[in-house]
């Protein structure tokens, strides 16, 4: 296997929901934080994030929505590379060279010639284009191969979530379920993506198995799952 073994790790709501709704203006973050039993609770997630990989991919999207364009992402420098995919964009360049300076670098994956990041000479960035859409299975060949990247967390949306389950390229899902249900059809799911519609699309199906359980304060859930190689699907 020449890419990094690779950990989806997310925040997520017992029904499976990754935000409390439909807009920028409601996240588990901002929202967790005005409720007390939530918020006490959520600590534990980011003591668990603290001992993630050091090579993390997320989208410009997310990390837009958080506030890197307005360099208040993060308050002190951080040792993570990240993987940020990014084609909009979302990032400008007031944002790429905020997380330059919070991180311990970025590699920037686009479709646009003209992103933001090409007119930004820095060491510790790298910017890999594609024409058109972006081979993942092929990225992370490049991110082993040129990067020395062995392990890898995500910690993307939905969307992005989907498009590298359905690739095959996650490895383990790791999840901290919080005690409340959010509901919403709209509302961004772990896995979001088009939905299946024939019987004959259960290969896209992801298996797991389960390798880890831990109850945590506040009625917080700990999951950790192996993805099944072999589906067990009829061919």
């Amino acid at each position: 296997m020449n890419r990094p073994y690779t950990t989806l790790f997310m925040l997520i709501s017992v029904d499976g929901k990754i935000s409390t709704g439909s807009t920028d203006v409601l996240d588990f973050d901002s929202d967790f934080a005005n409720i007390e039993y939530l918020k006490q609770g959520k600590k534990q997630f980011h003591e668990l994030e603290q001992q993630t990989d050091l090579h993390n991919l997320n989208s410009g999207k997310v990390f837009a929505k958080m506030g890197a364009n307005e360099g208040v992402m993060f308050q002190e420098k951080i040792p993570v590379t990240f993987v940020l995919i990014d084609s909009k964009p979302h990032l400008t360049k007031s944002g790429v060279e905020h997380l330059l300076e919070k991180t311990a670098g970025l590699i920037l994956v686009t479709t646009k010639n003209d992103h933001p990041a090409t007119k930004i000479e820095h060491e510790n960035l790298s910017v890999i284009h594609f024409d058109l859409r972006i081979n993942f299975e092929g990225l992370f060949s490049q991110l082993w191969s040129d990067f020395n990247v062995r392990k890898l967390t995500i910690q993307s949306g939905g969307t992005l979530n989907a498009v590298l389950t359905r690739d095959k390229l996650i490895d383990e899902v790791s999840i901290v379920i919080a005690p409340l249900l959010v509901g919403g059809e709209d509302t961004p799911s772990l896995i979001d993506g088009p939905s299946l519609t024939k019987i004959s699309e259960l290969k896209e199906l992801t298996m797991l198995e389960l390798a880890h359980v831990k109850p945590l304060r506040n009625s917080y859930l700990h999951l950790v799952y192996k993805v099944r190689a072999n589906s067990g699907l009829a061919t």
